[in-house]
């Protein structure tokens, strides 16, 4: 056998990196290609600002002529920072089933760590934010992935724990049919939590988008640095207001406006959450492509979707522990569904092992955990 490793440049190979995948999960009904246009924006220097502060490089990897892996290897100095000893990635990861094949990969992304003098790395990860594209599936492989999230053929993580793969952190993904009736004694708390004077509860605002970002942005950034499981705080990245302004503008298409909501009190934006139906719906059906044809679809989501996913979610912290998240979660359950009846569950992602708190919260509701997303680490 004779691996060699191609840098992606050039359209050709480009198709390849997207049409590979086609063949690795023919005989997996279950798989959905995620938009093509999404994952090109964050190989793309000018669209992704973690080019500012990184590098990040992929590459395809042939037995001879014969394609048999595509991969991104990666690094942020800010990002990789906060570990001990500081940690690069890689991630995108597709690959047949053959233990050559992976031990030969991963050499070459510890080669290539080790040239930059990093000593461990993680992956599967994404060159962004670590709420899409992240982590390796572990569990159920009977349902399709919600938008964002990955699908993986089960025999990845043994080709993976046999180079030497340790595990490095769980996140869980949790489900929720909107069918199931929202436990009596939470509804009637959450009645009494916004009957308080100065609560007050809303859908997003459509004609003043900006406005209703700064009061996310605002809630999130003070949510996510101070954050109860102490250990989780490293993970966190400030939003920026031109983050959040971009991905409000991106989602205004396919937006239901009763499944993001932001919670105030005495005037002060408290909590949030944003929800969307799940895109991978229409992936589903372009095979991964978006053009300008594809745009009725678009417009229909929010008719026809019968899956929801929640996006992002945070409560300031003086705030937390009076019912005011109880408060978002149910009202978002209760108006979402009769705002779009026809869909069938919610799934709430990235939900660290670590996280009991939300954990609990969720359970609550009558969630329950039912996919794992793994991240692992190799020692170079």
């Amino acid at each position: 056998m004779a691996y060699h490793f191609k840098i992606i440049s050039t359209k050709k190979e480009i198709d390849l990196f997207h049409s590979f995948p086609f063949q690795i999960y023919e005989n997996y009904p279950n798989w959905i290609p995620p938009f093509r246009f999404e994952i090109e924006k964050i190989f793309d220097p000018l669209k992704n600002p973690f080019f500012q502060n990184g590098e990040c490089e992929r590459y395809l990897m042939f037995d001879d002529d014969r394609l048999v892996a595509r991969f991104a290897v990666m690094n942020h100095s800010e990002k990789d920072a906060v570990f001990d000893p500081k940690m690069g990635g890689f991630g995108f990861l597709e690959m047949v089933h053959d233990q050559g094949v992976a031990d030969n990969l991963m050499r070459f992304v510890k080669d290539w760590h080790s040239k930059r003098g990093y000593k461990a790395f993680r992956g599967p990860v994404h060159f962004g934010e670590n709420n899409n594209y992240w982590g390796l599936l572990i569990e159920n492989f009977d349902e399709p992935p919600i938008y964002g999230m990955f699908y993986h053929p089960p025999y990845y993580r043994t080709l993976l724990e046999n180079t030497g793969a340790l595990k490095l952190d769980d996140h869980w993904s949790y489900k929720r049919e909107f069918a199931t009736p929202l436990p009596e004694r939470l509804v009637k708390i959450t009645d009494r939590i916004e009957s308080r004077p100065g609560v007050v509860l809303r859908p997003i605002d459509m004609k003043n988008l900006k406005q209703d970002a700064e009061f996310i942005r605002t809630i999130y950034n003070q949510a996510w640095s101070e954050q109860d499981i102490a250990d989780r705080e490293h993970e966190f990245t400030e939003l920026t207001r031109e983050t959040v302004n971009s991905m409000l503008k991106q989602l205004k298409q396919v937006m239901i406006p009763d499944s993001v909501l932001i919670a105030f009190i005495n005037g002060e934006p408290a909590s949030f959450i944003v929800c969307i139906p799940d895109l991978n719906e229409i992936s589903a059906e372009t095979n991964g492509m978006l053009k300008w044809w594809h745009l009725p679809k678009i417009l229909r989501i929010k008719k026809k979707a019968t899956r929801l996913r929640s996006i992002v979610f945070g409560t300031i912290p003086k705030y937390r522990k009076l019912g005011i998240e109880a408060l978002v979660f149910v009202r978002g359950i209760q108006m979402t569904h009769k705002a779009a009846p026809q869909l069938d569950y919610l799934e709430g992602v990235w939900v660290s092992e670590k996280n009991w708190l939300m954990q609990r919260s969720l359970e609550a509701l009558g969630c329950y955990h039912h996919k794992t997303h793994r991240t692992f680490r190799w020692n170079v």
